[in-house]
């Protein structure tokens, strides 16, 4: 569990607790995200699905100092309602959410985003990429009696077509079209809503795709930087969302990934 990258230290979120939901291993970005709050002086509830996520989970939460974990099927009402009721019970109010969930069939990311998106596949990953940042947004809302900040993660197949990516691509653009509203409806609370789009990323979710990998490749050589999307880069944008240095900041998109976004056309090799 040893650092590969530069994560640091201070004080910017000392004194403020919050939830991250979405960890699944060491490579997650939440879990990125996780490390550099906590480094900067956050505490953190973090949610799981499942006794085998959990086991995977646990030991990361700990090698930080952490503890606080709540089961969340954010599938099932009941199983949010407890969720949030036990962070509520627990510290009253927090200060932050990230929100770092989403899902779509291994069958659909592949071939024709036409031919292989089902009603069902559809389906589940709107309710799971989509609204469960509308219902957690919800819920976490109402634990900033004193403002707060919210994120979610985003991609680039939001707002171009990335091969394979389909209806996630589709999910991801509903995503963003939420966060928007989120901003607009809390703003007025002093709560913050904004979108990380990392880069493509070497996570659980890329190798999800049919030619995920390729896309590291890609991000790379075309890329302003010429660089893979880097965790630090990730995570500190996401502190500089959440902390106090993020005010007058909503309702954004900010894209971590090299400058691969702002490319039309690659430059030819050598120039």
């Amino acid at each position: 569990m040893a650092d590969e990258w530069n994560m640091p230290s201070g004080e910017l979120m000392k004194g403020k607790r919050g939830i991250v939901m979405g960890v699944a291993n060491q490579n997650s970005i939440a879990w990125g995200i996780s490390k550099q709050l906590a480094a900067q002086g956050a505490e953190i509830a973090f949610t799981y699905q499942g006794e085998s996520l959990e086991r995977r989970v646990r030991p990361l939460v700990e090698s930080i100092g952490m503890d606080f974990m709540v089961p969340a099927d954010v599938t099932d009402d009941e199983s949010m309602d407890a969720a949030f009721a036990a962070v509520k019970e627990k510290w009253g109010k927090i200060d932050f959410l990230v929100h770092s969930i989403a899902f779509a069939g291994k069958e659909e990311l592949q071939g024709s985003m036409v031919e292989k998106t089902s009603r069902e596949g559809f389906r589940r990953a709107m309710d799971i990429s989509v609204y469960s940042f509308i219902d957690a947004a919800r819920r976490g809302a109402e634990l900033m009696p004193d403002g707060g900040a919210i994120i979610c993660m985003t991609y680039l197949g939001a707002e171009r077509t990335v091969p394979s990516y389909n209806v996630m691509g589709v999910a991801k653009a509903g995503l963003e079209a939420s966060m928007r509203y989120a901003a607009r409806d809390l703003g007025p609370q002093g709560i913050r809503v904004n979108a990380i789009s990392a880069g493509a990323m070497r996570t659980l979710s890329l190798a999800g795709i049919r030619g995920g990998k390729a896309l590291m490749g890609t991000g790379r050589d075309w890329s302003f930087l010429k660089e893979d999307t880097r965790m630090e880069g990730v995570a500190g944008a996401a502190l500089y969302l959440l902390s106090d240095l993020g005010h007058s900041i909503a309702g954004e998109v900010m894209h971590v990934d090299a400058g691969f976004h702002a490319v039309g056309v690659p430059d030819e090799p050598g120039e």
